[in-house]
């Protein structure tokens, strides 16, 4: 396999089916994380999916994905793990810890599949309760993603439930405890139990990092955004108090603070 290039990105950011919000600004996200490349001179490929990752993965140093709905094959994740291996760097945000959804006899909600991309993702989504506003806490303040950061901040996001696939292979960074408002109807009907949860009984991994071989996958789980287009074509929900227009942590010095750590970390050798 050819070796990663310093100083490229591909960037995927896209719904499913291809076109669709899925809901999610896709665009408003794409269009935010190409301007912090800008910032630090990075040239960047932009795809919608995962079809022809293996394409741009052997000229980029960096992986960046955004994605609610699109997920890697089979053969994409092996690409992945292998371009990884071999000292790529994948900063994979939001819906990326998602995947193909199943019906559940019984339940409204649905149920993401665990797949082989999660292996290698190291992160499995469960669901979320509505976007609600929560403190981040930094457990790892002295390192280079988290460098800036202090030991909290807050934001108003999807508080994410995320199962770890390798907690002994993984570093936390980043954790929350959302509190009481933060309930899901999934944990205990579409899910048994909710194995998001950390040791300690409440809090939930909100970002983490782990080694591939060579290179490394840092996973985060802040950043919906939506527009008044998307919120129209969803179903009301009464108690769904967000605004249009949301960009939550978009709109964050510690978000950003952490996308450019994550940047600059990526396109390391």
């Amino acid at each position: 396999m050819a070796d990663t290039t310093p100083g490229r990105a591909h960037v995927i950011a896209g719904g499913f089916p291809p076109g669709s919000y899925a809901g999610h600004d896709h665009d408003y996200a794409r269009l935010r994380l190409l301007e912090l490349l800008a910032e630090q001179n990075i040239g960047a490929s932009v795809a919608n999916d995962f079809v022809d990752v293996a394409r741009w993965l052997p000229v980029s140093r960096l992986l960046i994905t955004y994605v609610a709905g699109p997920y890697p094959d089979a053969a994409q994740t092996q690409a992945i793990r292998d371009w990884l291996a071999a000292g790529g760097h994948w900063l994979a945000l939001h819906g990326t810890s998602g995947g193909r959804a199943e019906r559940v006899e019984g339940a409204r909600q649905r149920r993401t599949v665990k797949s082989e991309h999660h292996a290698v993702l190291g992160g499995y989504f469960l669901t979320h309760p509505p976007i609600c506003e929560f403190r981040v806490e930094v457990k790892a303040p002295d390192h280079p993603l988290t460098r800036g950061l202090g030991t909290s901040f807050v934001v108003e996001d999807e508080p994410y439930f995320v199962e770890l696939q390798d907690p002994a292979g993984t570093e936390v960074l980043l954790t929350a405890d959302y509190g009481p408002a933060a309930v899901s109807p999934a944990i205990g009907t579409v899910y048994p139990s909710d194995t998001s949860l950390l040791p300690d009984g409440k809090s939930h991994v909100i970002g983490y990092t782990r080694a591939v071989g060579k290179g490394a996958v840092t996973y985060v789980a802040l950043g919906h955004c939506h527009n008044p287009a998307i919120r129209a074509a969803r179903a009301p929900d009464p108690a769904d108090k967000t605004p249009p227009t949301f960009h939550g942590a978009w709109e964050t010095d510690g978000f950003l603070t952490l996308l450019k750590n994550a940047i600059t970390w990526g396109r390391a050798s």
